[in-house]
């Protein structure tokens, strides 16, 4: 008889980083394996509304206020993450 082991679930800090990654990329218009996380998100162009749509899930997702400016002065997935310890 063999035993079968689970795959592991991601952790909650992998889990939040890849709702981050697919939010991101929904709000760029862009499939997620084609936004790299960790390049500058000027790179793929978007407005400034994303930034402060991306700011209200993340209130409701994390329970705090997080302020546009961290999406524009951070600028990749990333470093939005490792700054709202999602990593």
């Amino acid at each position: 008889m063999s035993h079968r082991t689970r795959p592991a679930l991601p952790g909650p800090h992998e889990a939040s980083h890849h709702w981050l990654h697919a939010r991101v990329a929904h709000y760029l218009g862009r499939a997620t394996a084609d936004l790299d996380p960790g390049a500058p998100l000027s790179r793929y162009g978007g407005e400034s509304r994303y930034a402060f749509a991306l700011c209200s899930e993340l209130r409701l997702r994390l329970g705090r206020e997080v302020h546009p400016s961290v999406v524009w002065n951070l600028d990749s997935v990333d470093a939005i993450a490792r700054h709202l310890d999602l990593v």
